[in-house]
């Protein structure tokens, strides 16, 4: 990226971005805001090198797949520098320095974990719609993360147990009602959890699954055919532990979970 930038490759038109990079957060200093995209195998790595980047009044803005890494940066800097995320797109990193932007909305949805709509939360919000990408300031950012985990579940889920684009999922009555159960199993642990998804919130993810590029797949099945770690026990892993916890039977995803598990550990120990 120093030597060449950031390339997007992307079905709205490829654009290019020359920007400095580094991987020491000290070079940086603090900031207004730090968007956290690692891995979330790689949270807690990540989240200890923040000290540098962190000043008074900053946000470490977590847009990560899954419900749990906001409370682990929250034991990394403390609750009043954490603020939750979901990115709605599908992209991946095509190679060093290149994004392969598929389809998707291209939005964010974030918000403070307290719901209240701070000034730093409104200045985030008025720089998204400077640099030209859709945002949402949203008063129950934890609910919006497990409705993102529920489409994540059935999407990610099925391409990677499946190994065909989400075209060919939604045309087969059988995978589509399985997308539709993972979906219903997930959100029925967010309300165990104490945040419930509403109805609505619900039919968008199978509406967002519906609207899709026929060709999209995940980057859970990328990782998998690409032979590099997975965010299995981030993603199903974390829905079939909490679901035991209630006592609440979730046999879909356990199926996608006991499907996709000797993969996630064979990609482990070859990337380790």
């Amino acid at each position: 990226m120093r030597e060449h930038g950031l390339k997007v490759r992307s079905v709205k038109g490829d654009f290019e971005v020359q920007a400095p990079a580094t991987d020491d957060p000290a070079e940086v200093g603090s900031c207004d805001f730090v968007l956290f995209c690692v891995k979330t195998f790689d949270t807690d790595a990540a989240a200890a090198r923040l000290g540098p980047l962190v000043g008074a009044g900053t946000a470490v803005v977590s847009l990560q797949n899954g419900v749990e890494s906001e409370e682990k940066l929250v034991g990394a800097v403390g609750e009043d520098h954490v603020m939750g995320a979901a990115a709605f797109i599908f992209a991946e990193v095509a190679e060093p320095g290149v994004i392969r932007h598929t389809g998707g909305p291209a939005r964010i949805t974030f918000g403070e974990l307290d719901g209240r709509a701070s000034q730093r939360a409104k200045r985030l919000l008025a720089g998204c719609g400077q640099a030209g990408f859709g945002a949402e300031l949203s008063a129950s950012i934890r609910t919006v993360l497990w409705a993102k985990l529920a489409f994540i579940c059935a999407q990610a889920g099925l391409t990677a147990a499946v190994r065909l684009p989400i075209g060919e999922i939604r045309t087969v009555p059988a995978a589509w009602a399985a997308f539709g159960r993972l979906v219903a199993e997930v959100c029925a642990v967010a309300e165990a959890e104490g945040n419930p998804v509403p109805q609505a919130a619900q039919e968008r993810a199978l509406a967002l699954a519906q609207a899709a590029g026929p060709v999209s797949f995940s980057s859970l099945h990328d990782d998998l055919v690409a032979g590099r770690r997975m965010e299995l026990e981030a993603l199903h892993g974390l829905v079939v532990r909490r679901a035991a916890q209630h006592r609440l039977a979730v046999p879909t995803s356990e199926a996608v979970y006991a499907i996709l598990q000797p993969w996630a550990i064979r990609n482990q120990h070859a990337s380790a």
